[in-house]
């Protein structure tokens, strides 16, 4: 989900973010220069320094000297960033994003749910069981219930109690939030099932049953990837 701009560099980031992932400005086009860009957003270099700053670390575009600010590659966009997966599932209805976004979690959440039933404490099963519980009270809420969703996955890697592994926390998380802010279906016919299949991962988890906590997560994420199918 993108973020709330709540500054200038924020909102100019998020307009020449969108702008690009759309395609607005292709791979290898040059953006305006700083003094248009000071023109058209009405503000100054250092503000739009920041903004390229914000939008290399995104992996979008690069700087070269004397030259100024080129877009990059799609294949060089940072798509565990928050936004440019958010933008891109926005404007970007090839289903092999999709199949990749599969893939990415196939690889690492059923692995992580077997782990977490193999390794978690009461201090992290009660942690998983909080976030489950806000899921159900906020199951009609878009952005409660997905940040309880987002809550309730870091609480599972956080019960794998792997410093290396818990560096990715950011972005799979990411990843998840993206998938989860296109996938939200509060009807009667698919929030039941999202629920049910978070319960079995839980139970799975605190019954240190690593088999069926794996199935459990490939699973959960058959049905997202679903969801994602039907809406993009």
């Amino acid at each position: 989900m993108t973020r709330e701009p709540v500054t200038k560099t924020d909102r100019i980031v998020l307009t020449l973010g969108e702008e690009i992932v759309s395609g607005q400005w292709v791979p290898g086009a040059a953006l305006p220069s700083e003094a248009e860009l000071c023109e058209r957003f009405s503000t100054s270099r250092n503000i739009i320094r920041e903004v390229f700053r914000d939008l290399l670390a995104k992996r979008l575009i690069e700087i070269k000297r004397y030259r100024g600010a080129f877009v990059t590659a799609r294949h060089q966009w940072n798509y565990l960033d928050t936004d440019v997966l958010s933008w891109a599932l926005a404007s970007d209805h090839d289903p092999r994003l999709i199949v990749a976004m599969g893939e990415v979690r196939n690889l690492v959440e059923p692995q992580i749910a077997r782990w977490a039933a193999e390794r978690a404490t009461s201090s992290d099963l009660a942690q998983i069981e909080m976030a489950y519980n806000d899921m159900v009270k906020h199951h009609q809420e878009r952005d409660a219930f997905n940040g309880a969703d987002i809550r309730y996955h870091e609480a599972v890697l956080a019960a794998v109690h792997n410093p290396v592994l818990q560096q990715l926390s950011i972005a799979i998380s990411s990843l998840q939030r993206a998938v989860f802010d296109r996938t939200f279906m509060a009807d009667s016919g698919n929030m039941p099932r999202t629920l049910q299949e978070h319960k079995a991962l839980f139970d799975a988890i605190r019954h240190q049953d690593a088999e069926t906590a794996e199935q459990a997560a490939l699973t959960m994420i058959a049905s997202s990837t679903r969801r994602m199918k039907d809406v993009m």
